[in-house]
Formats: C-alpha cells, structure tokens, sequence
C-alpha cells in the first residue's frame, strides 16, 4: 500500500487489533479465562454493592432530613441537608439560578388583600395612653396607599398597644411587594433567645420552642439569623453559659441580660460580656449604625454569599430606637439597602440583619384575648410557613417576647 508521500506502508492488522484491545479494556467474556471472569464477577458485584450502599445511605439521610420535628417546608429541609453535608456553594448556585429564572416582579400594585389589610391599619389602636401609637413612618414610595406607613395595634396588654405594626412597599421598582414592620415597646416587654435543635444545637436550659405553661404574656416571636455551625453569620451564640462558635468583637449583636432587657449593636463597643449577660446572637455587621446607613451596604459579600445583598428576596433584620424600644422588619423583595433603609425610616439608630429567602424570615403576634396560656399565633407576612412553627421544635433558634 502507498500512501499520499509516496511512501509505502504496511499494515500490520494483528498488532492493530492489539492495540485498539489494550485501548478497550472491557472484553467478551468469551474471551477470558476462567481467572478473569471470577475476577469481573467480584469487580461488578462490589460496585454494585458499593452503589447500593450509597444510595440506600442518601436516601436515609434525605429521609431523615424530611422527617425531622417542627414546621420547615420541604425546600428548607433539602436546602438544610445540603448545607449540612458541605455543599453550600451548590447550594447557593442553586438560589442563584432560581433567582435569575424567576426574578421579582417590576411595577404592578398590591393585590386586593393586601390592600385591605394595609387599610386596617388607619385609626386601629388605643388613643392617649402612657404607650401612644406611633406617628405613621416615611414611606419610600408617594403618594402613599391609605393606611401605608401607619401603625396599629397589633398587641394590647392591659390597655396598652406594645407591639405595633404597619405595612410598606419596600420601592418603587417592586410596587407589587410589601414589606411587614413592628415596633415593641421595651419598657413594657421581656426578650428571651431560644436556641434551635438543629441550630446551633446541643443542650441548654432553655427549650428549642414554647410550651405549654411558658406562653401566658406571650406577644411577639422572630427568627433567628444565618447559621452558626457553618460560619455564615461570622460570628457566636451564646446562652446560658455556652458559647458555640466565638463571639467577635465587631460583629452587629442581638444581647440578653438577666432583667429581660435586650440591646441591638456592635460587640465590643456597644455590648460585652458581663454577668448580667445571659443570651447573644451575632450575625455579620451592622446595616444602620448611628442612625445612617453603613457603608459597605451595597458591597458585595457584606451581606451574603457573592452578590445575595443586591437581590430582591424575602430578608428580615431587627434594630433598636434611640429610645430603646426595638424595631422588627420582615419583607418580600428586599435587597440589603431597602432592608436597611425601612429599619432607618422606622426609627432605628442601630440596626442589623437577621435571616432571608422565604423559609426564615418571620414576624409573629399573639392574641390572648380567647386563651391567655395559650396565645394565638399569626404571620405578620405569610411566607407560607406555620403561624405557630415555635410552638414546636423549632431547627432554628429565635427571640420570644412577654409582656412584663
């Protein structure tokens, strides 16, 4: 045989079957010897058995992680199980892919409930109390809905209107989205953390819920923020003695003290650890500080994983008055700034955040006027979890709030 150059080639068809053999290494069984077909027969059946293994230890795993106590959706519980098995960053790619294929809604208005709802809240309250209601709070979108910005009562203790509540939408892009914010009275309340059975975990003295017995002057419960165990807060949890992860200095701080008082700030500089200090829970920076917006607020990784800060999500964050009293925010399209911005226009002089994405996030109110031990709870905003997710288990840790 001559090739293009002229040259002449042999072919050497044994060697190439050879060859192209060795390059295949799979062979009929036909054409084995007795010693290596016994040796494929144990190769196949210890993969096979090492599949099934694995596949029977997933499916338990994911199993459990859907059967766990309390209220999580489904979507939460998957989301859980990949964080907890390392694979936050697929996790988060995930979110990222969701949120590009469905992002929220420019423009539109409120549906018909909601607009009812926002409307209840004109003239709702007692008047001329040693507790007023409070003034209605700048809005970001004008001309306001009726009933925008104004507070009612949302829970009355002896007369008393402590935690108060109103309805925003959050900007003027996202007009179809309203944002929930409550305000308590601090001089009237007593804050208690919880610890969650999943997060941060463990043993303490205090219940990862509310039960029977604990819920006489029950009037306000939230959620708690990014998770502890895996580093995503950048900071500690402490209660009742125990610190799980550390606490650091310059981390924004929800701290308890024995007489049921609560400040917001920074650790290190507004709050430090004393004996009156019975509960703190850190979750990254402060958003507001000093009554003005921080300044890192639009960085990217300052207030979640990549560029989580400037998505619209549901987001929540809690922040304190200059007269003490605590403000609460939890809301549909929220990105890092527009949180900030409607604790800011609240009143809130420090502010942080707490959790986000639709599972977390959540502001409840409790009505005792039918049973007194055993409040009524209600979703401030529906997200779509159970009202009552802390008169169970909760995974999660969160603050309660009685009336004193």
């Amino acid at each position: 045989m001559t090739d293009h150059n002229g040259a002449t080639a042999v072919a050497d068809r044994p060697a190439e079957r050879r060859r192209r053999r060795r390059l295949l290494p799979w062979k009929r069984a036909s054409d084995l010897t007795p010693a290596q077909r016994r040796r494929r027969r144990i190769v196949t059946r210890s993969v096979l058995a090492t599949g099934l293994v694995c596949a029977g230890w997933l499916g338990w795993s994911i199993g459990q992680a859907l059967t766990y106590p309390g209220r999580d959706g489904t979507e939460a519980r998957l989301a859980e199980w990949g964080r907890d098995h390392h694979l936050g960053l697929v996790i988060n790619q995930l979110e990222d892919w969701q949120y590009e294929l469905n992002p929220p809604r420019v423009g539109g208005s409120l549906t018909a409930a909601q607009l009812a709802q926002m409307r209840a809240t004109n003239g709702s309250g007692p008047l001329n109390s040693a507790v007023p209601m409070l003034a209605p709070m700048p809005t970001s979108i004008t001309p306001r809905l009726p009933g925008e910005g104004v507070f009612r009562a949302l829970v009355t203790y002896h007369g008393l209107p402590l935690v108060q509540g109103t309805y925003v939408r959050p900007d003027a892009e996202h007009s179809s989205y309203e944002a929930a914010v409550a305000w308590i009275s601090a001089a009237h309340a007593r804050f208690l953390l919880h610890p969650g059975f999943r997060e941060p975990g463990g043993s303490f003295a205090v219940p990862p819920t509310i039960p029977v017995g604990q819920r006489t002057g029950l009037m306000a419960t939230w959620n708690g923020g990014f998770r502890i165990t895996d580093g995503t807060s950048k900071g500690g949890f402490y209660l009742d003695g125990r610190t799980d992860s550390t606490l650091r200095d310059g981390a924004a701080s929800e701290v308890f003290y024995k007489d049921g008082t609560i400040k917001i700030g920074v650790w290190g500089r507004d709050a430090k650890m004393t004996p009156d200090v019975v509960g703190v829970r850190q979750c990254l920076t402060l958003m507001v500080d000093g009554g003005k917006l921080a300044s890192d607020i639009d960085v990217p990784y300052a207030y979640g994983w990549a560029y989580q800060g400037k998505k619209y999500v549901e987001r929540s964050g809690v922040g304190e008055t200059a007269k003490g009293d605590i403000i609460m925010v939890v809301g549909q399209a929220l990105s890092a700034r527009t949180l900030a911005e409607l604790m800011q226009h609240a009143g809130a002089v420090r502010a942080m955040p707490l959790d986000m994405n639709g599972a977390w996030p959540s502001f409840m109110s409790y009505d005792s006027r039918v049973d007194p031990a055993n409040p009524k709870p209600s979703n401030m905003l529906d997200f779509g979890e159970a009202a009552d997710r802390y008169y169970t288990q909760a995974t999660r840790d969160f603050v309660a709030v009685y009336a004193r």
